[in-house]
């Protein structure tokens, strides 16, 4: 009981609040009925996947949806990056920087920087998806 203690305790410090809440309570999972894009990417170097799957309406990102594997980082960099662009302009979606991404989990150990690079690379290829099959420009 006491290492399962020291463990919690080292998870706790090592990320931070926002980070542990979309982990915990994670926003937007699971898959879109009838998207207009879908992706699933993995990172070969840890294992990591993160599938997000879009719905877009009048140009603005109508509905989102992740499903992701991996360590707590990439579960809530796929919430965050759900929650950032839904409502968006498609245009607007592309211009989101991975550092709005970070801040919106509250920062991310260095190590762990993968976990955001995994979501932004899902999104754009996602975005790219629906720009080649709707002709979204930007």
């Amino acid at each position: 009981m006491l290492r399962l203690r020291r463990q919690q305790v080292t998870i706790l410090g090592m990320y931070s609040a926002q980070l542990l809440d979309h982990f915990q309570n994670p926003r937007n999972p699971g898959e879109v009925a009838d998207p207009d894009a879908t992706v699933q990417l993995e990172n070969p170097a840890c294992g990591d996947i993160l599938k997000l799957s879009i719905k877009v309406a009048n140009g603005h990102v109508s509905e989102i949806r992740f499903l992701a594997k991996g360590c707590v980082p990439a579960i809530a960099c796929g919430s965050a990056v759900t929650e950032l662009v839904k409502g968006r302009t498609v245009e607007a979606a592309k211009r989101l920087r991975r550092e709005e991404l970070v801040l919106a989990v509250g920062g991310l150990p260095e190590a762990s920087a993968h976990a955001s690079h995994l979501a932004m690379d899902a999104l754009a290829a996602a975005l790219e998806q629906i720009k080649s099959s709707h002709g979204f420009h930007g």
